[in-house]
């Protein structure tokens, strides 16, 4: 790979702005991608499957080691395809930042949580930029795809950057917001076919940064600014955030008058117009849907405006944990005359979601804290993670693993739990050796598979 690289030396009286598109349109550029994670992979696979030459850079020293190895960290992007990347010697990965200063363009795909306050938290996306300024060399496309607040470019980083260098955005350097929209698990978009909005700090760096992305993505939708990108991805997400709300508290409503919401929702669907399909769980997870309306409802109180809307639907998705619960409870009693405390449970699924091995805000992982918070012992199975990795927040559940789903394991737990439904297990073994299921995500009706001991919740 190093031998590959064309390192361009710094100048700055003049920039040929038309040259650097150029090497975009023609795959001649050196590219960076910070964070090697959901988004950061996938990008990578797109740059290098049109002739890019590309660094990752992560401060993950294991998963950077792995990386070289030819290993995947991710499941839905496969190790023999980074053995590829690797082998090629257009792709390696480091924790060396000190390689920035050879780079056409920097791509940044860092993690943007929530403090223990619920307000934004960028320390991952400043200290990636005063990295940045630090190695930055003139004529360079900085583009942030983290997602993030109005705003976070151009009033965070482009001050950062300008003050730590003395150089000037869309004179010197160069910054644009695309938004990541990466759906793990989905085999019916990837990086290359999802278009891509662009929002550049000046033309220049709009003209650079749809000159990059339109080589690797099928379609770039540009807009007027960085500011209208991020107000893109933020509206993308609390649209689904918000919907999802609204058949949750549905599903409360139509439980209690005896009407299955899932029937509901089928037959609804079959409007031709004017209705989407949005499905009722266990509560919201994932790295966006869960965060992300909480950055606008942050930035809003800026403008003394009120989001109570987009509280509202928080509220509602963070109550379908209690909700499931109880209803876990009250099964219990009903048909097993059994109380939570000291019933063994099987937790189906600690993923966010089916056929991913992402488990950042899974729901499932507070069900299952709030089930032996109410004295339950409770097991997991769940294919994609056969080991509870290290998170921030769930510290009592780390390093516990999933059990094999035999007829014999299965017949010793008072109830199983649905909380994702991952494509590959076996529901029919489960349904034959479980006196009590409790379905959340209407699995076992979709596959066909009844009996009077699965509940729908």
């Amino acid at each position: 790979m190093s031998g590959n690289l064309k390192a361009v030396k710094p100048k700055s009286a003049f920039l040929d702005v038309k040259a650097l598109e150029n090497k975009f349109l023609n795959a001649e550029a050196n590219i960076a991608v910070i964070g090697l994670g959901y988004v950061g992979l996938p990008l990578i696979s797109a740059l290098y499957a049109k002739g890019f030459n590309t660094v990752g850079f992560d401060v993950d020293e294991k998963r950077v080691e792995d990386l070289n190895g030819g290993v995947s960290p991710i499941k839905h992007i496969g190790s023999d395809h980074i053995k590829e990347l690797i082998d090629s010697g257009q792709f390696i990965a480091t924790t060396s930042f000190e390689m920035l200063g050879q780079m056409d363009a920097v791509i940044i795909c860092v993690p943007t949580p929530l403090t223990k306050q619920r307000e934004p938290d960028l320390s991952y996306v400043i200290s990636t930029t005063k990295c940045i300024a630090k190695h930055l060399k003139p004529g360079q496309l900085i583009t942030l795809e983290s997602t993030t607040y109005p705003g976070t470019t151009t009033e965070v980083m482009k001050p950062l950057i300008e003050q730590e260098t003395g150089l000037v955005s869309g004179k010197d350097f160069f910054l644009a917001y695309s938004p990541e929209r990466e759906d793990p698990g989905n085999t019916g978009f990837s990086a290359e076919n999802t278009p891509k909005v662009v929002g550049g700090d000046g033309p220049d760096a709009m003209l650079l940064a749809n000159a990059l992305y339109g080589k690797i993505i099928s379609k770039v939708v540009p807009v007027s600014s960085p500011e209208a990108a991020e107000a893109v991805k933020l509206t993308e997400n609390i649209f689904r955030a918000v919907n999802i709300a609204l058949v949750n508290e549905l599903k409360v409503i139509y439980s209690e008058m005896g009407i299955d919401i899932w029937e509901v929702i089928d037959a609804a669907k079959t409007k031709p117009f004017g209705f989407m399909p949005f499905y009722p769980g266990p509560g919201l997870g994932g790295h966006c849907i869960p965060i992300d309306p909480f950055y606008l409802t942050w930035k809003a109180r800026e403008f003394d405006v009120n989001t109570r809307f987009i509280e509202l639907a928080g509220e509602i998705n963070v109550s379908m944990i209690r909700y499931v619960t109880n209803n876990l409870a009250e099964a219990l009693n009903e048909h097993k005359q059994k109380g939570l405390k000291g019933s063994k449970i099987l937790l189906l699924g600690v993923a966010y979601k089916r056929n991913v091995d992402d488990m950042r805000e899974s729901p499932s992982l507070k069900i299952w804290e709030r089930f032996e918070e109410k004295g339950a012992i409770v097991d997991y199975h769940d294919p994609y993670l056969l080991e509870v990795p290290k998170t921030r927040e769930h510290i009592t559940l780390m390093g516990r693993k999933s059990i094999e789903l035999t007829a014999d394991n299965l017949k010793q737990y008072d109830a199983v739990f649905v909380a994702t439904d991952h494509d590959s297990v076996d529901y029919d073994l489960i349904s034959q050796n479980c006196d009590l299921i409790i379905d959340s995500r209407n699995v076992f009706e979709r596959k066909g598979i009844k009996g009077d001991n699965i509940i729908k919740t």
